[in-house]
């Protein structure tokens, strides 16, 4: 029965006062215990997505400085959450980061989850990346690259602005527009201080350059990751997890053949150039070889069509 309905019931001499109130005092305890039950759901809910995408950073091969900090992030949001309501001091949530670390290390892939993860914390609305570089941000004459970079920052609102080899801004000399575009990223960040996270990204030695020619940087980006180079053991196991998800897998010799491969990988081009982009890179190309190997074959089983062998990693580097 409706608030509506009980008064029209009263007002008819259907019931008694006593029986009125006691009718809409039920009435609101049910409204009260389903709102109550209604934000439990909503709480247990998100807690749930924020664990799922634990589980998809836990599944990642290596990163282990990265899952540590996200306990750490994840713990301090919360903390402060609770001394907010509490009445108590709060320490100021700026999550801008540095990512130092060479291509292929995991740092977009990281910088997706953050994103994912800090709308279901409640830091963000969207939680989306939009991911630019210096030719996004620098403009070709005077006012050009405050409009591009304030263009960056619009449709990043929400979620995470990532600029990649983000050193190149302050490459170009004292005429250059790189640094245009630094000063109206700052003032992108005093302005949306509530809704952005900006994520600086690059090799580890340009990047500590960077910050080092641009003291002013350094303390807003208080939250500095290194991306360690994967070691050939992980590089070999994000070899199997990408196999895995297309249905492949490698035979015992094929598998000994991409270990001697990145390992030459490593001594001719550097760890700069041997990381999981390089692997992803010859199980692609090494997929196609089979597939040349199998084509012309009258009979093909469902374990020829799985298995990567040796020779298909021959031509793959």
């Amino acid at each position: 029965m409706t608030k509506k309905e009980i008064i029209n019931q009263l007002e008819a001499g259907k019931v008694s006062i006593t029986k009125a109130f006691r009718l809409l005092n039920n009435q609101h305890v049910n409204h009260n215990n389903l709102a109550l039950k209604s934000e439990i759901d909503s709480q247990t809910k998100t807690q749930k997505q924020i664990e799922d995408i634990k589980a998809e950073l836990d599944a990642l091969v290596g990163l282990n400085k990265i899952k540590t900090l996200v306990n750490e992030l994840e713990a301090f949001v919360k903390i402060q959450q609770k001394r907010k309501n509490l009445n108590l001091a709060t320490e100021p949530l700026v999550m801008h980061m540095i990512f130092k670390g060479n291509p292929g290390t995991g740092k977009t892939t990281v910088a997706r989850i953050f994103g994912r993860l800090f709308k279901e914390l409640g830091l963000l609305t969207k939680g989306h990346l939009n991911e630019v570089e210096r030719a996004d941000l620098v403009g070709e004459y005077i006012g050009h690259t405050a409009k591009k970079t304030k263009k960056a920052i619009d449709e990043a609102l929400g979620g995470i602005l990532f600029i990649d080899e983000a050193y190149s801004l302050a490459r170009g000399g004292v005429r250059d527009f790189g640094k245009e575009s630094i000063d109206a990223l700052v003032k992108g960040m005093e302005d949306n201080r509530d809704n952005l996270v900006i994520i600086l990204a690059g090799y580890p030695q340009e990047m500590e350059s960077f910050l080092q020619t641009n003291p002013g940087l350094n303390s807003r980006f208080p939250i500095k990751v290194d991306f360690d180079d994967y070691t050939l053991e992980e590089l070999i196991e994000i070899a199997e997890l990408m196999l895995k998800k297309r249905e492949y897998k490698l035979c015992k010799s094929a598998k000994h053949k991409l270990f001697r491969i990145l390992s030459k990988a490593r001594n001719e081009v550097g760890s700069e150039k041997g990381n999981a982009r390089t692997v992803r890179n010859i199980i692609e190309r090494a997929i196609r070889i089979q597939a040349t190997r199998l084509i012309d074959n009258e009979k093909i089983l469902r374990e020829d069509l799985m298995t990567i062998q040796s020779e298909d990693l021959k031509k793959s580097f």
